[in-house]
């Protein structure tokens, strides 16, 4: 597999972190006394955080402005950042594998900068990434290809020798109809659509260990 570049999802990708964020719009809204609707967590899977603070202002009729509802809604992550968040099984192995073939590689998530460089650093693996890219930075939620097109000009590279990690269904059908090789990374969040993503992957992996690239 001739790879020049990598781009990799954070939560349910790298770290086993998906757990504090599928609760976390409910969480919000209940702290504002606000009962969320029951199909919430599926509907901002997809979003940006600042697509889902648009949503919570248009939905919900929070008065707040969208940056003040990003603001509270990382703080409530951010101590699960800076002291809990664990990599998950082979990541380590895998990014020295990479860095020993002199691969490029890059992240690519939803979450803030703030919060992914203190888990990277602290985790160890900041340094193997030439760049960090947020949702919130580039404006537009892994339903745009926008985010994985930007890491490939960031990186140097052709989307044709990138390989994207994800374990989201809706950012694997995003990357791979941008045309990328995209390798599914499983999670327990995503359990219900790891048919989908196999079948969309050129490889799905439990472990980081597992991949063949």
């Amino acid at each position: 597999m001739n790879i020049e570049g990598a781009i990799f999802d954070l939560d349910g990708t790298l770290l086993d972190s998906m757990g504090i964020w599928d609760s976390l719009g409910e969480t919000y809204l209940l702290k504002k006394n606000i009962t969320p609707a029951g199909d919430l967590r599926e509907t901002v899977k997809a979003l940006s955080l600042q697509q889902a603070a648009h949503h919570f202002r248009e939905h919900y009729g929070i008065s707040d402005d969208e940056e003040t509802i990003i603001a509270e809604v990382t703080s409530q992550v951010a101590d699960f950042y800076r002291h809990e968040a664990a990599l998950k099984d082979g990541v380590v192995e895998c990014l020295a594998k990479l860095k020993g073939r002199q691969v490029k590689m890059c992240i690519a998530t939803a979450s803030e900068r703030e919060l992914v460089e203190v888990a990277l650093k602290r985790l160890g693996i900041l340094d193997y990434f030439s760049g960090i890219l947020t949702t919130n930075e580039v404006r537009a939620g892994k339903d745009s290809p926008l985010i994985f097109q930007n890491a490939v000009e960031k990186m140097g590279v052709s989307i044709a020798a990138t390989v994207v990690f994800e374990d989201a269904l809706h950012a694997v059908e995003t990357a791979v109809g941008a045309g990328f090789r995209v390798v599914g990374v499983h999670d327990d969040s995503a359990h219900q659509d790891s048919a989908r993503i196999k079948a969309l992957t050129e490889q799905y992996i439990y472990s980081f260990s597992e991949w063949k690239g």
